[in-house]
């Protein structure tokens, strides 16, 4: 699907896209615009997105609107503690034929929107988590591929810990961005009120399918960053960890465990996609910090010290700029 005469007009192609997209969205999304452009440049950057904010802030609402007008494949499965592997990737059934066929399970869709992915126990978030990392599931010694383009976006109440499992930190480093969602302003929530409370429904354009998608997941890997770019990336990276030679001071008193090297490949990733979706054709250091926090946010480990003393880990973070 190359319609393009070069890769530059492709990237002005896909920041015209993205430029539409949030257009779409925001009929229905009030507000929550980094949230929003964290969720689009992660599926554009084919990683996978964890939505963490209190109920009622519009996170499943953001993910249904999303594979609306990315005019995807969407199945939404609501996580509970009784929820199985096999209610997630399908099981075997014997047929009328008396031979074992596979009944493909909500998995096989190009976005899953994973509710409240903390509310389910380990064996089943291990089931989907395999899922996202390999773009397949194995059922019965047989493996099957899911659909082109695949993401999980996932959400996490953080104020609600009763009958939760937390994702442990090797499953946590699956996901591209970690993104926090705040309460709306006093504006946005008179306006989202005004939206919610009436009998209009919205009526959203399909702006890209999945294999202009493809495509420009495929465009994004091939823009070109420079040397000095990688560096500062892999140097911010090193300087999250305590027991480096790069670790700061802050670094060193409030944190008991850094990042790993997915963080830096997601961290130039990231900013190649920023920089395209703005319109430039390679990304500087200041597309690195636009998608730094949501990347280092869920691979940091906090000591008690920085608990204690209120120190956040957003603020550890914004140190390392």
């Amino acid at each position: 699907m190359n319609k393009y005469q070069s890769e530059v007009e492709a990237i002005d192609a896909l920041c015209l896209s993205y430029k539409e997209i949030r257009k779409e969205i925001s009929k229905v999304i009030v507000g929550q615009d980094k949230v929003v452009e964290a969720v689009l440049i992660s599926v554009f950057s084919n990683g996978h997105c964890l939505l963490v904010g209190v109920p009622g802030l519009a996170k499943t609402l953001l993910v249904q609107t999303v594979s609306r007008v990315l005019d995807l494949s969407f199945n939404r499965i609501q996580f509970t503690p009784d929820l199985m592997p096999s209610d997630i990737i399908g099981s075997e059934i014997l047929g009328e034929e008396r031979v074992f066929k596979f009944i493909k399970g909500p998995v096989f869709a190009n976005i899953i929107l994973a509710d409240e992915i903390n509310r389910t126990p380990p064996k089943t978030q291990a089931a989907l988590l395999e899922a996202m990392q390999e773009k397949a599931v194995t059922a019965a010694g047989v493996t099957h591929a899911l659909p082109k383009p695949f993401f999980v976006l996932a959400t996490q109440n953080p104020i609600e810990q009763e009958g939760t499992y937390p994702l442990p930190e090797a499953q946590l480093d699956r996901f591209m961005f970690n993104v926090s969602l705040g309460y709306p302003s006093f504006e946005d929530e008179i306006a989202i009120v005004k939206n919610t409370t009436g009998t209009k429904v919205q009526d959203l354009r399909k702006i890209i399918n999945a294999e202009q998608i493809t495509y420009f997941q495929q465009l994004v890997r091939n823009i070109p960053v420079t040397d000095h770019v990688v560096e500062y990336a892999v140097a911010m990276v090193a300087k999250t960890r305590p027991q480096g030679a790069m670790a700061t001071d802050a670094i060193k008193k409030y944190v008991t465990w850094g990042a790993g090297p997915r963080a830096s490949q997601f961290l130039v990733v990231g900013a190649k996609c920023h920089a395209a979706i703005h319109g430039k054709y390679s990304p500087d250091i200041e597309d690195v910090q636009a998608v730094a926090t949501a990347i280092l946010r869920h691979r940091m480990v906090r000591n008690y010290k920085a608990e204690a003393e209120g120190i956040s880990i957003e603020d550890i973070i914004k140190g390392l700029f």
